[in-house]
């Protein structure tokens, strides 16, 4: 679904991305990792289309990112900001809609994928509410239904869409952190998304996502399963402190009540297939030394 061949970005004289190459199918949700400045919000924009490369091409659906019309990647892919603003003080109902305004001129029953975005969202409670009335929590969570109601609009002709998010459980609280990441894997699961989230968080990457990225400078230093990238050695030189990683059994199983009506509700919870789970522990001490 998403290619990116050799790209490289620059801002300025710097290069804040250097000859990465990353895909990202249809179904499978890739975690990006890396301490602050390595790249992440930029990669993103990147394949987003907001920022375009300085050497490299990105494809999504086989086809370069400039052949797209802005109208056309509206419609397959969606984009959570890092802190997604708005100047005006609408119902919450009118923000999640906006996520079906790429899509107006299909037809597709507008209620009920608003209906499964919010209650995908668990914001079901908030469609009666203004959006300044909200926590900031419970915006970003607003925010996250209005993506996820333009991911979900109008499959019939089951083109593949992609689903990119730049740090979005950076505000809310653990709860509502693992429900963000939850209902984002079962979408993209269900309905064969391309699923991109940036963040912080190692141990919820490694529960959530199925492959994980880690940048350092630009640069990706490693891709792959979880357990392939997070190991103390790689941890300790891209973060700079010392690291501990204790893998245990894992095999918890999600089967809460599906609030989409038309997603999977029951599947393995935070990664807890026959795989082992990781603990990442960052402990205090001494940097180790370069080298």
């Amino acid at each position: 679904m998403i290619l990116a061949d050799a790209i490289t970005c620059h801002r300025g004289r710097r290069a804040v991305l250097s000859n990465v190459s990353l895909t990202i199918a249809p179904g499978e949700l890739v975690g990006v990792l890396g301490a602050n400045g390595a790249g992440k919000s930029t990669l993103l924009a990147t394949l987003a289309g907001e920022l375009s490369p300085t050497s490299g091409v990105v494809r999504i659906a086989g086809m370069p990112l400039p052949d797209w019309t802005l109208a056309q990647l509206a419609v397959r892919r969606a984009v959570l900001p890092q802190s997604p603003s708005l100047g005006f003080d609408l119902p919450v109902r009118t923000v999640i809609a906006m996520g079906l305004y790429p899509h107006v001129r299909r037809p597709f029953d507008e209620v009920a994928v608003l209906r499964q975005a919010a209650g995908l969202a668990e914001v079901t409670s908030l469609l009666g509410r203004r959006y300044r009335s909200l926590s900031g929590g419970e915006q970003q969570r607003v925010q996250f239904a209005r993506t996820l109601a333009q991911v979900m609009a109008d499959r019939s002709d089951g083109e593949p869409r992609a689903l990119l998010l730049d740090e979005p459980t950076a505000s809310l609280d653990p709860r509502h952190q693992i429900s963000l990441l939850a209902a984002t894997r079962r979408l993209v699961r269900g309905h064969q998304v391309a699923g991109l989230v940036i963040l912080h968080d190692v141990n919820l990457a490694a529960a959530w996502c199925d492959r994980l990225l880690l940048l350092a400078d630009g640069r990706l230093v490693a891709d792959g399963p979880p357990a392939d990238v997070l190991t103390a050695a790689t941890l300790e030189s891209v973060y700079r402190v010392p690291v501990r990683v204790v893998a245990y059994p894992g095999g918890a199983t999600d089967s809460r009540t599906d609030p989409t009506g038309g997603l999977q509700a029951t599947e393995d919870g935070a990664n807890g297939d026959a795989r082992a789970r990781l603990l990442v522990l960052f402990e205090p001490g001494p940097a180790p030394r370069e080298g």
